[in-house]
């Protein structure tokens, strides 16, 4: 039995004139909605590929900006008389770097095999390093003063090296912030938390809390982050990770030294973290020519590298290194210099040499891009970061800096 053919018919009240128009107004607002949706699509493509490419040139940007290297021998401490002083010659090293805004401490040996001593190893920047038992000392006490102080018993286990560390004067550097602080960068270490699928590591900065960051990187490795301003009604803070040069290229603030190990003196230069090398080389040397005999201002750089001799000078530690092939020390560098003619002492030590040495630089060298000069808030204002005259208000007077390091 066959069943009856079942007409279609237009809904009650319309004719399919009206249900075709509907139909296409509905197609026509779909395939224009299709069309938004690409185009906001094509927007949001362009405006992250923009983004890129500005973060890109700021990376570039903060790679150029004009860094100072010294170069240290690390027998020095092996002239001390005590563990006790060892460890405050290091300090008094560390001192001096962070005064002067150096940006990288090499430390090299300048004996070599020729006096058969003690290795160690080191994790310093570019891996695990076997060097000279004084280099290791002197590198791990650097490193361990650099450090901000809420990061150190993460990455600084008890220590033979590190036995005195601790009564020694603090570098009070910009970048050793207390939780009071209120500075958008900070240091961090990436912690061992499970996160969500897409999200970044969480990293203790030395607040209350643990940040959330952009990326997901492997537990217990220093980062620089940046914070980023808190959302209305949320408390959870965020930030981005970035490089080691970011501070210092967005605020000018000055953010520590890295520490490097040389096995000799041709490492020193042939190891350079930096693309293009050293471009300005400065040896220190009672037989070199006076320092006063540089021109003011008209020295430029982009990474200028000063290297200090030790008990013998830089001459030892040519002596001692097999790969180099010049006759003397003073074909090795730009400039030869004397820091002090005519001292009334009949050797300078090494750490005194690097305070002498780099006050009298200061007038000396002109970087090719100079980092901005700081004038926000957050860290303790010093003699380095002067306010602007036109803004110091009578309550400056009045601060209380007891808060910061």
């Amino acid at each position: 039995m066959s069943l009856p053919s079942v007409q279609n018919k237009p809904p009650p009240g319309k004719s399919w004139r009206e249900v075709n128009q509907e139909r296409k107004a509905l197609k026509r607002q779909r395939n224009e909605e299709k069309i938004l949706k690409g185009e906001k699509r094509m927007l949001l493509e362009k405006e992250i590929e923009v983004k890129n490419k500005e973060e890109m040139e700021k990376e570039k940007k903060y790679s150029e900006i004009s860094t100072v290297s010294i170069a240290v021998p690390g027998s020095i401490l092996e002239n001390a008389q005590s563990a006790e002083l060892r460890t405050y010659l290091a300090g008094q090293i560390a001192r001096a770097a962070c005064v002067f805004c150096v940006d990288e401490i090499i430390v090299f040996d300048d004996i070599g095999d020729k006096v058969d001593t003690k290795k160690s190893k080191l994790e310093d920047n570019s891996g695990t390093k076997i060097a000279r038992k004084s280099c290791v000392q002197l590198a791990r006490i650097l490193q361990y003063l650099e450090c901000p102080q809420y990061l150190r018993k993460h990455f600084f286990p008890l220590h033979k090296d590190l036995e005195f560390a601790g009564l020694l004067n603090p570098l009070d550097a910009p970048h050793h912030l207390r939780m009071s602080n209120d500075f958008q960068f900070r240091e961090g270490i990436t912690m061992n938390k499970n996160v969500k699928p897409g999200k970044g590591s969480q990293v203790n900065v030395g607040l209350l809390q643990d940040v959330s960051t952009d990326k997901l990187l492997n537990p217990g490795i220093r980062v620089t982050v940046k914070l980023l301003p808190l959302t209305e009604g949320k408390k959870k803070l965020k930030g981005k990770i970035v490089s080691l040069s970011t501070p210092r290229a967005e605020t000018g603030v000055y953010w520590g030294y890295t520490v490097r190990i040389a096995n000799n003196l041709s490492q020193v230069f042939t190891q350079c973290p930096y693309k293009d090398g050293y471009d300005l080389t400065i040896g220190t040397s009672d037989k070199g020519t006076p320092i006063d005999d540089l021109p003011n201002k008209e020295v430029r750089y982009n990474h200028a590298l000063i290297v200090f001799g030790g008990l013998h000078g830089i001459e030892a530690a040519l002596e001692s290194d097999e790969q180099l092939q010049v006759d003397e020390a003073s074909l090795l560098f730009n400039h030869y210099v004397n820091v002090l003619p005519n001292q009334g002492s009949r050797t300078i030590r090494t750490e005194e040499a690097i305070l002498i040495a780099m006050s009298c630089l200061q007038s000396k060298l002109k970087p090719n891009n100079e980092p901005m000069v700081f004038e926000k808030t957050g860290i303790a204002v010093s003699s380095s970061f002067p306010k602007n005259k036109s803004n110091d208000s009578p309550n400056d007077k009045n601060i209380d800096l007891s808060k910061f390091d």
